[in-house]
């Protein structure tokens, strides 16, 4: 994943390496696997990286390095740091002393749930643009007449 953020980063090695601490040599390493980085540096050469460095050690600690490689330098992953971080409060103010109650086996359904949810709304957000294109494109038309 590291070696994916600093490629995907268009920035030189040796400014990624200055910027997270490291020397050049010990970055290279890191990145070739002959070293094993510490979490302190992990997240120095995601965010010299210019990617979300806690986004991607989360993504890549629940999902596994495809994924986090995937999602790299892109909204979803800061999505995903942002709703995690979210979602605990939202179940405490929610569900209160109900919180106890809920079972692990809901979690699939409820992560499907969740994706339904963000697809009608996306979906509902790009018919709004598109009437409000096809509105003002008509406006346009009648002022040509």
């Amino acid at each position: 994943m590291l070696a994916a953020a600093v490629d995907a980063s268009g920035r030189a090695k040796y400014n990624i390496a200055a910027d997270a601490g490291l020397h050049k040599d010990a970055l290279r390493r890191v990145l070739r696997g002959d070293r094993s980085a510490t979490l302190g540096e992990v997240l120095r050469i995601l965010e010299a990286s210019r990617t979300a460095p806690r986004a991607h050690l989360m993504l890549f600690l629940v999902c596994g390095s495809e994924r986090a490689i995937d999602w790299l330098q892109s909204d979803l992953a800061e999505f995903f740091e942002e709703f995690s971080a979210e979602f605990p409060t939202a179940l405490e103010r929610l569900l209160g002393d109900q919180l106890a109650n809920v079972k692990p086996r809901w979690a699939k359904g409820a992560a499907n749930r969740v994706a339904r949810l963000l697809s009608d709304h996306i979906m509902e957000l790009e018919r709004k643009d598109e009437f409000l294109g096809n509105f003002f494109a008509g406006e346009r038309e009648d002022e040509n007449v």
